[in-house]
């Protein structure tokens, strides 16, 4: 029985990837992926996310895709995430879905009816859809945390060059500085700025001032 957990890191970044990603088991192990440290991985430090990383890639497939900053400045988000997560679906075939909840929970019959839509029609697949998810359901904390470091090893790279950024959330302080201050040298934005973001724009009209 083919199982497999949802997660995703940075979607209210104003920063880098949106980052997707699924955990497959071929039956079910939640002791074996508790034990190797699946969890939310926001409750996680770096050293013990690293050190799960690890012990969870023997215990299932980790599938990570990237939403680039020209995809979600030339797109709708929403739509994006649904079909990188049907994607998933299609590819993997599993017997059933667990996915970290991608909206307020009155919204979600209406999400998973917009993705038994995009599946195919001999798919039969059960979808469980909640609110924090990646803490209830290991295989789910396991997606977490291939996200949220896949994620942050980006934004490292990125911060090397460009730093320091922060964690590319708009209420993080030092993103701020970095966006205003560049704002301030009217060159244009970098690849890994999602310019339409209202707090982009408004960073840049001020500099204009």
């Amino acid at each position: 029985m083919r199982i497999m957990g949802i997660d995703e890191a940075g979607r209210g970044c104003v920063l880098g990837d949106l980052v997707i990603s699924a955990f497959v088991v071929e039956s079910p192990c939640d002791v074996a992926l508790r034990e190797a440290g699946a969890d939310d991985s926001k409750k996680l430090s770096k050293k013990r996310r690293a050190a799960a990383r690890e012990a969870l890639g023997a215990l299932g497939a980790p599938d990570v895709r990237r939403v680039t900053p020209a995809q979600i400045d030339a797109g709708n988000l929403n739509q994006l995430e649904e079909a990188t997560i049907v994607d998933l679906i299609r590819h993997w075939r599993p017997a059933h879905v667990f996915i970290d909840a991608l909206g307020h929970p009155k919204t979600l019959p209406a999400l998973e009816r917009r993705l038994r839509a995009q599946l195919p029609a001999d798919l039969q697949v059960e979808l469980t859809i909640e609110p924090k998810a990646d803490g209830t359901y290991p295989v789910v904390g396991a997606a977490s945390i291939f996200a949220k470091t896949t994620r942050d090893d980006a934004l490292t790279a990125i911060d090397a060059e460009h730093g320091p950024l922060g964690s590319g959330y708009p209420s993080d302080p030092k993103t701020r500085r970095w966006l205003q201050a560049h704002a301030a040298t009217g060159a244009p934005w970098p690849d890994f700025v999602r310019t339409r973001w209202q707090t982009v724009q408004d960073l840049a009209q001020a500099a204009l001032l």
